[in-house]
């Protein structure tokens, strides 16, 4: 017999329609206990939730999911060395973002820079690479730890919490950044919204995501290696153009979104998937002294750069 989901788990509606009506894509049960540790910015744990895909809008999502409380709980908890180790790379990443931030924005803002708020800071690397590049920055992310981490280590004020209690003025920022943030958050369509509201008219939103609905993805199934436990929400180009428009954005320009880690984080990220590659990789890199090597990589993400098109009511 099935195990029925205790009261940490709640059933939910499509996030971007609001029906109820589904179909399982892959088939689970919601994961619970240690949130602490499950819910962190490196947080690598392979999924074994239901995933369902939204009869009426084709939005996939886990259904039923733990309770929005105890994940903000979780992230907000402890700290996480294993992902600020991957500092280096991540600036190199956001270093290539920027600049294709740069060539697709409004030629003046480019140039002049302005106000940039980033939604999910975790350590700061895309802020630190930001403020160098002459950007009025500015930061929120749930984990205390990580807050104080980009404070002493990129000196970037990063407020603790998430994007609603920091009540932002509105039509505050040129530009708001979600690396690696929506498809974590319980209400995304809620996130864009007040993303409408603190963007000056204009104004642009960049968002990264696992793209369910890249040729990985669909080659892979649940062997995917985004199919993970802190994962509630998986995008496809469709789904995610619908739910920027809902929100009063429209995208401008989607991509592949690559990565740079090191060689030696990607050899310990195989674990869960592949003990034998995981064993095996780790000692060949150690062998060779490639840990540190950085290493651009693809595994199925894809980067949105959105413009607001108009306030919502």
């Amino acid at each position: 017999m099935a195990k029925k989901p205790s009261s940490k788990v709640e059933y939910v509606k499509c996030n971007l329609c609001g029906a109820d009506d589904y179909s399982v894509v892959f088939e689970g049960i919601p994961t619970e206990g240690d949130e602490e540790n499950r819910y962190k910015s490196s947080g690598n744990e392979v999924g074994n939730d239901q995933v369902v895909k939204c009869k009426g809008c084709g939005l996939i999502y886990v259904n039923p999911r733990l309770r929005p409380e105890l994940i903000f709980k979780g992230y907000s908890e402890g700290s996480d060395e294993t992902f600020v180790s991957q500092a280096k790379g991540r600036e190199l990443t956001f270093s290539r973002c920027l600049k294709f931030i740069h060539k697709n924005i409004d030629k003046d803002l480019a140039k002049k820079k302005g106000k940039i708020l980033d939604v999910g800071t975790a350590g700061g690397s895309f802020l630190h690479v930001a403020k160098e590049a002459g950007w009025d920055v500015h930061g929120v992310e749930p984990n205390k730890w990580l807050c104080n981490w980009a404070k002493k280590n990129y000196k970037i004020d990063v407020k603790p919490g998430d994007l609603f209690s920091q009540k932002f003025p509105s039509k505050h920022f040129d530009v708001v950044t979600l690396w690696d943030v929506l498809e974590h958050v319980p209400d995304p369509k809620k996130t864009l919204k007040e993303v409408n509201r603190i963007l000056r008219p204009g104004g642009y939103l960049v968002v990264n995501y696992p793209d369910i609905g890249s040729s990985l993805a669909r080659f892979m199934r649940s062997k995917w290696v985004f199919i993970l436990t802190v994962h509630l929400f998986y995008f496809t180009p469709k789904t995610i153009k619908k739910i920027l428009t809902s929100t009063g954005f429209s995208a401008k320009k989607i991509k592949p979104h690559f990565q740079t880690l090191s060689l030696g984080y990607l050899a310990y990220r195989m674990e869960p998937y592949s003990k034998i590659l995981h064993k095996v990789g780790t000692a060949v890199v150690k062998a060779l002294r490639l840990g540190k090597l950085q290493v651009p990589y693809w595994l199925g993400q894809t980067l949105v750069l959105a413009k607001k098109e108009k306030d919502l009511k």
